[in-house]
């Protein structure tokens, strides 16, 4: 509830006035004409009719088939959030991955566990909750929690189904190590995947400035980062010490493997993720700029015109996750001059 609360505030006075004197557009997708029968079936039946339905309406209103079809791609996109709302969404992901991450780095730093992952384990499961840590976990459960509800009502992505995995999946994982008291190894797998996060919020509200240049350099950054973090740092340094070195100094018990589980599925999902990046980062280098990125944050109605030049289309297709996430996720992103998380 408070990160909800929160994220209503820093929409309104905040990150809306920031995009407006950014002059980011606050106007939607163009609206469908008024249409009772239309809207009916759009509304009561499907929102994608098939030839046979088309061809019944057309002789209903006296419209040619084209003319229906562009109205329901009209009503489809109108339902569509205007870049004013997914800037205003990523500058709230924004300002919290910063927060955190810089948090996390500042804890950490003060921890003997950062460069020593077999700290981890000294002394456990008799280790003292800090309060410190204590609050990182709070904090981060509770923002996890909320992208979990708020997939609901945000942006609807093609890869929703993935987001979903990958929110409960965190969210299992933060749970069942505070549990258990696998916390010091937590804060590391956390501060890890936030800092890819920062990258790619800054990217996408550059992407919906039109920083063309700045949006791309972003995206790049990102990628860079979320590979050698998430398919480099993390195999190495936390499932090496939790698939060994927590099983060379404790030995088997069954929290072991449900947790493990867990941090393989994730690094599945990195795989998958990192796949599709890999594809938009070729794209950019090999046409000089971020195509689009089929890794997240694609909108489930956005099927454009196919008679619409790629030139008007261009920045209307962009919109992340997830980080990562996303976001997070944490969450993630797509399209346009720059893609798009938990």
């Amino acid at each position: 509830f408070v990160f909800f609360f929160h994220s209503s505030v820093s929409h309104r006075f905040i990150a809306k006035p920031c995009a407006l004197g950014l002059k980011v557009q606050a106007n939607g997708p163009q609206k469908a004409q008024p249409n009772a029968i239309l809207e009916k079936v759009f509304t009561a039946i499907t929102k994608h009719p098939d030839e046979k339905r088309l061809e019944g309406l057309s002789k209903q209103l006296d419209w040619d088939v084209r003319s229906i079809q562009r109205w329901f791609r009209q009503r489809r996109n109108q339902e569509k959030p205007s870049t004013l709302t997914k800037f205003c969404e990523s500058m709230w992901r924004f300002t919290f991955y910063l927060y955190i991450f810089t948090y996390g780095v500042r804890f950490l730093k003060k921890t003997p566990w950062l460069w020593n992952t077999r700290q981890c384990w000294n002394g456990y499961p008799y280790q003292p909750l800090m309060p410190d840590l204590h609050y990182y976990y709070i904090v981060e459960l509770s923002f996890y929690w909320s992208l979990m509800f708020s997939q609901f009502i945000d942006i609807k992505r093609k890869d929703f189904g993935i987001m979903f995995t990958h929110h409960i999946v965190t969210v299992t994982l933060i749970t069942f190590s505070y549990v258990t008291n696998l916390t010091r190894v937590g804060t590391l797998t956390l501060c890890l995947h936030d800092a890819a996060d920062v990258v790619l919020e800054a990217a996408k509200m550059a992407n919906y400035c039109k920083c063309q240049k700045l949006s791309d350099l972003l995206f790049l950054t990102f990628a860079i980062v979320f590979i050698v973090s998430r398919l480099g740092i993390y195999p190495l340094w936390i499932l090496n010490t939790t698939l060994f070195e927590l099983y060379e100094a404790l030995g088997n018990f069954p929290a072991l493997w449900v947790f493990n589980m867990l941090l393989v599925v994730l690094q599945i999902l990195h795989c998958f993720w990192s796949y599709l990046i890999v594809k938009a980062a070729y794209k950019a280098i090999s046409k000089g700029k971020v195509a689009k990125d089929d890794r997240s944050d694609i909108e489930s109605s956005s099927d454009e015109e196919e008679t619409v030049p790629r030139s008007k289309t261009l920045h209307s297709t962009i919109t992340t996750n997830g980080t990562g996430g996303a976001n997070g996720t944490n969450g993630y992103l797509t399209g346009g001059t720059c893609s798009e998380e938990h």
